[in-house]
């Protein structure tokens, strides 16, 4: 078990969190008293899925599961604000000494959370309590997968749970209505060009770029054109996406929003504009194909990540790796259990169905019981495995400075989409605050 927690460091936020973290979370004393009453060992499972974005699926899973469980009881707790909410809540939590048992994991927290927070690696907790099933992570998942969720110090911190990667979601009938190919764009270039053509033809949003919590989606337009993120050697880091094909890359965002061809506004608004029909192009996660699929009343569908003229399609791993938090044997041991059915071929396929998600267990999308007929029935998931291939890592800042320094890019992404600032002008002065909190 990782010992590593650090001062907690957001204060003032951390204690407005605890008020709503402190509801349910079960102390250690709690579980062992419920054990010799011989009750059922409750355990939390926090997650940041949305009902529109698998939320549904996460309290119909963890319903099934209670239903055929007379051991142990586990509750879902939603956290908004994405993977960063969650990070922040734990954060919270872990302040008062207790932890949930079971936690989602964005992918650019991967090391911030291994740095900060006591877990348990995946194989340890299998020893301990699944010994009779001692190879289920190389027998289930291909390496390469597993690498996913390994740390700069090469811990297996949990096991990959939600692989996303950003599709440009059309719709059929505007580009139609604007005299445009129906199939859509597959470069950058193009995006804009039929942004603006849509725009003037129909007087409707010719796109919109998902903008939560995170700079997934920018990610990936900056690295396609040729720009890194992030440069590692050994322990040192450098933020290096300030470079002319950044610039480049986020300049041309900018500019759409500020000819009026691409909306610059919520979340939830801008997916919501997409499904009533008046944007014609979203850019987002694959896992929100099941509410986009169930929304639409219009002819939708997916393509590929759009390129850069000449250049490969760079997008990163979206979604989330599993991470057992829980600090007491029987709270441990209830945490795999659990886990283990979320990664049985049947659970596996319902979470893809629900959501969008690339199955990571390398046997459920061939399998009779798994996915096999919902994959050749839904075209809508097609891009999205097609291009599982161009899979980079999500961008994660190391040591303490991870969070702060993801907050500086989303300020960054708002300013320069808001017009406040250039693409030069902020990307070049985030890039040097960064890396003086990655020198210090």
């Amino acid at each position: 078990m990782k010992k590593n927690f650090k001062k907690i460091i957001a204060l003032a936020l951390s204690l407005v969190s605890m008020v709503t973290a402190l509801a349910g979370c079960q102390t250690k004393e709690d579980s062992q008293t419920a054990s010799s009453q011989g009750e059922k060992t409750v355990i939390e499972y926090w997650h940041p899925n949305a009902e529109v974005q698998g939320g549904l699926t996460v309290d119909e899973l963890v319903k099934n599961f209670n239903e055929t469980n007379d051991h142990i009881e586990v509750v879902a707790k939603y956290n908004p604000d994405m993977y960063k909410g969650l990070m922040q809540n734990l954060q919270a939590e872990a302040a008062t000494g207790n932890y949930p048992a079971l936690v989602q994991i964005g992918w650019a927290f991967l090391d911030y959370f291994s740095n900060n927070f006591e877990y348990v690696e995946p194989q340890e907790a299998i020893d301990r309590f699944d010994a009779e099933d001692s190879t289920f992570l190389e027998d289930k998942f291909l390496p390469s997968v597993l690498d996913l969720a390994v740390n700069s110090k090469g811990s297996q911190v949990g096991i990959p749970y939600s692989l996303s990667t950003p599709v440009l979601y059309i719709n059929k009938d505007l580009f139609r209505e604007a005299g445009l190919d129906e199939n859509g764009p597959t470069t950058w270039t193009e995006v804009a060009e039929f942004a603006r053509t849509i725009k003037e033809k129909t007087g409707k949003y010719g796109f919109y770029m998902q903008e939560p919590a995170d700079f997934w989606a920018q990610q990936a337009v900056v690295e396609s054109n040729g720009a890194t993120m992030i440069k590692k050697d050994g322990e040192k880091a450098e933020a290096t996406f300030a470079s002319p094909e950044g610039i480049e890359a986020m300049q041309l965002l900018a500019d759409m929003i500020a000819d009026g061809s691409a909306l610059h506004v919520s979340n939830d608004e801008g997916c919501q504009s997409f499904i009533d029909g008046n944007c014609a192009m979203l850019y987002t996660t694959i896992a929100r194909r099941a509410s986009i699929q169930e929304g639409v009343q219009f002819e939708a569908a997916t393509v590929k990540s759009p390129l850069w003229e000449g250049k490969d399609r760079k997008i990163p791993a979206g979604g989330c790796f599993l991470a057992i938090t829980a600090q007491d044997d029987e709270q441990i041991a209830a945490a795999w259990e659990f886990e283990k059915y979320l990664y049985s071929v049947e659970a596996m396929a319902e979470w893809t169905k629900g959501t969008g998600y690339v199955p990571p267990r390398n046997d459920v999308a061939e399998a009779e019981n798994g996915l096999k007929t919902f994959l050749a029935e839904n075209d809508m998931m097609t891009a999205a495995v097609e291009q599982i291939g161009d899979v980079v890592p999500w961008t994660a800042f190391p040591g303490d400075a991870g969070l702060e320094a993801e907050q500086e890019l989303l300020d960054m992404r708002d300013q320069i989409l808001g017009g406040q600032v250039s693409a030069q002008e902020g990307m070049t002065k985030t890039q040097d605050s960064i890396n003086e909190l990655l020198a210090n």
